[in-house]
């Protein structure tokens, strides 16, 4: 093979991969739709928490018109829109009933609002492992990790695969446990052909600007359960409640909206990510059988309940050992050839200085201000998430967008990582030189 681009040859790929996000003059009317009208937040379109119901042919708010599709792709009875996918998991915790003294058991790699959305609550996160071979949260785990003061489980949909969800739905049923779906990653995603999000008691979602569908910020909770739903809406309102005066608040709540203006985009977001998942499948799934020959490279197994996954990162474990490439010098080679990469979370989530200093709230809230009995210490959870810590030193993330090229692109991957790989021993001489 030519030499490596890092080592002063050429890169395999000049050109871009697809950029992210995608959207043409269906957004742009969207929104200048809702511009036009005057009518830029949901209360446009009447009174009180829930909205009353359109006189035919009256323009309807897109915040209600967004909610509810969304809710029906991903097979919820019910949808509530927010203001992003931290505050989500926030409303949907406190509606249902999580707070001071509750644990809830959270994966250890994931994005932190999976962890501090409990604490956001007063409750307190417990962290296990993860399956290495998914990136997913380890039932085993979960189950030796419950206590008599376990309230829930927040599992992780992670990269757009679905949990084993069969074996954490037995082991809530089991210890009376509540379930929340974090699916950041899922949008139209399923699971034994279940959308994502309608499985558990609630499930929550992001529009952030690098998922899968996107208007830049926004969020969503799904539930199948109506009285979920009120308090989700009340939460996110302020505390209001439905048909009661405007300036009348029943409990302690958030000013968590969403606008008129990404709703809109989402709508026409929406129309795009069946389509955008199945490619991303198609490329993922040609890939991973193409790089599982390459020695030492390993990507993430697709189990069978798995029935659409979404891809919202492609990941894949780098053995260094058998590989014989530091993973450092392997991402650095791999951005020289064209092809953008990352390594992903940097350390598992307890070992973020918010947990090891366990700087949440004054006054020692919530592990010492009475409501919690037992001492915790986060630094401890490394000797019981080995996967956690491999996977952090180990993983290598390619953006989704790039799976949304041809196949062709995808053999460019392929190329460039084959290339390293053959020319392993001149990259580590050269960055083993570099050091010294």
């Amino acid at each position: 093979m030519p030499p490596l681009a890092i080592l002063g040859g050429q890169p395999v790929r000049a050109k871009p991969f697809p950029s992210w996000p995608v959207f043409d003059q269906n957004e742009e009317e969207a929104l200048l739709e809702v511009l036009r009208s005057g009518k830029w937040w949901r209360f446009s379109y009447g009174q009180g928490v829930e909205l009353r119901e359109p006189e035919p042919g009256e323009p309807r708010s897109k915040v209600a018109e967004f909610q509810e599709a969304f809710a029906r792709m991903q097979q919820a009875r019910y949808g509530i829109a927010c203001a992003n996918g931290t505050a989500a998991l926030e409303i949907s915790l406190k509606a249902l009933g999580l707070g001071p003294g509750d644990e809830v058991i959270v994966p250890a790699y994931t994005f932190v609002a999976t962890a501090t959305a409990p604490l956001q609550v007063n409750a307190i996160p417990v962290f296990v492992d993860i399956e290495l071979d998914t990136l997913n949260i380890d039932p085993r785990r979960v189950e030796q990790a419950v206590t008599p003061a376990t309230k829930a489980i927040i599992p992780v949909h992670f990269g757009g695969l679905a949990c084993d969800m069969c074996a954490l739905l037995a082991i809530a049923e089991r210890h009376k446990l509540l379930i929340v779906e974090d699916a950041a990653h899922g949008h139209a995603g399923t699971w034994r052909n279940r959308g994502l999000g309608s499985i558990g008691d609630a499930g929550t979602f992001s529009f952030q600007a690098s998922k899968n569908m996107t208007s830049g910020e926004g969020g969503l909770i799904t539930t199948n359960h109506q009285d979920v739903a009120a308090l989700c809406e009340s939460y996110l309102w302020a505390g209001r409640e439905t048909g009661r005066p405007w300036y009348e608040h029943y409990r302690l709540g958030w000013n968590y909206r969403i606008t008129e203006f990404q709703a809109a985009i989402l709508l026409q977001q929406m129309k795009r990510v069946e389509p955008q998942n199945a490619k991303r499948c198609e490329n993922a799934a040609y890939l991973s059988g193409r790089l599982a020959q390459v020695p030492g490279i390993y990507p993430l197994r697709v189990p069978e309940y798995v029935t659409k996954p979404t891809y919202h990162i492609f990941a894949f474990r780098l053995d260094e050992l058998e590989c014989g490439i530091p993973r450092k010098n392997f991402l650095e080679a791999l951005a020289a050839e064209g092809i953008p990469c990352f390594r992903g979370y940097a350390h598992p989530l307890y070992k973020n200085p918010l947990f090891l200093n366990q700087d949440f709230y004054p006054h020692g809230c919530p592990l010492t201000c009475g409501q919690y009995a037992k001492p915790i210490d986060y630094a401890s959870f490394e000797a019981c998430c080995p996967n956690s810590e491999r996977a952090c030193h180990e993983m290598v993330w390619l953006e989704h967008r790039l799976l949304l090229a041809e196949q062709r692109d995808m053999d460019d991957i392929i190329t460039a990582i084959s290339k390293i790989y053959e020319h392993r021993r001149e990259l580590n001489e050269c960055a083993e030189k570099t050091r010294i």
